[in-house]
């Protein structure tokens, strides 16, 4: 009979805990450098606030590879996810909320009506809070919550988030002021909507409603040529078209949750209506 015992698993060596610790710490970086940015553009130089916008959107690989780095080399810890959790409000919660006060609300120039510019800035000032406190609530019932269901459940099988995860809330502010290379809203009604996106992209963080979590794609491939010849794409399309390849991933990840509540709604009506079960897990 062959050996049955069962030996301890290897534990990795010390330095390993830092590597992870490493892009947390990049993640942060960027986070700081986005916010010293935004608060040094004006309307005579209104290129610090693209490059704000670009540094949030870089940070979000690092926050996507700290934790899967963490797992692939055993060394998840307390403390790693709880600096992750700081760095995500750092760099998805402050940065972009202070992005999207001083880009869409600071600079507007002023109305005949004195006390509604005032109003405006107020309540831009106001939305942008709301955006991180939303954010900054997400992140703490995630950290706290084991296996959460969403009010629209999904495919059996497949991973969702409930809410909006808020790097790719910040994703959505920061993907818009690159669209507009860092030019600063000057119409007091485009500020408006710009108010409006703000506190929509806020509730869709604490809401329940189901979004994709991509857990399920691997970084190993039996076949990395394919994944190199599209990271290869990926590179290409990001440095020619980066203004609308990023907005359009941002926003077709916020309405794709969007649209799978709404569905859910519909045959939910559905359902009622014709007196049969509500859809469950298998549908939607």
């Amino acid at each position: 009979m062959g050996d049955t015992t069962v030996r301890p698993r290897k534990r990795p060596r010390r330095g390993l805990y830092v590597l992870p610790s490493i892009f947390t710490g990049g993640n942060i970086a960027l986070g700081f450098y986005a916010i010293a940015q935004s608060m040094q553009a004006s309307a005579a130089d209104h290129a610090p606030f693209d490059r704000a916008a670009l540094a949030i959107m870089f940070a979000l690989p690092f926050d996507a590879l700290d934790g899967r780095i963490a797992r692939m080399t055993n060394t998840e810890s307390d403390f790693g996810r709880e600096l992750d959790s700081l760095a995500d409000v750092i760099t998805f919660g402050v940065a972009p909320a202070i992005l999207a006060y001083t880009w869409g609300f600071r600079l507007l120039p002023p109305l005949a009506n004195v006390s509604l510019h005032h109003r405006i800035i107020e309540f831009g000032l106001v939305a942008a809070f709301l955006f991180l406190i939303c954010g900054a609530c997400r992140l703490a019932r995630f950290n706290v919550t084991l296996n959460p269901k969403p009010s629209n459940p999904g495919r059996p099988g497949r991973r969702y988030f409930v809410g909006m995860p808020i790097p790719a809330a910040a994703g959505v502010i920061s993907s818009v002021v690159h669209c507009f290379n860092g030019s600063p809203i000057y119409n007091p009604w485009i500020a408006l909507v710009w108010l409006a996106l703000l506190l929509f992209t806020g509730f869709l963080m604490v809401s329940r409603w189901r979004f994709w979590s991509g857990k399920e794609i691997t970084l190993v491939d039996k076949q990395p040529t394919r994944i190199l010849v599209l990271l290869v794409l990926l590179g290409v399309l990001l440095t020619e078209f980066s203004e609308y390849l990023l907005i359009s991933m941002a926003l077709a990840y916020m309405v794709s949750g969007m649209g799978a509540r709404l569905l859910y709604a519909a045959q939910s009506r559905r359902a009622r209506r014709l007196g049969m079960p509500l859809p469950n897990a298998t549908q939607g």
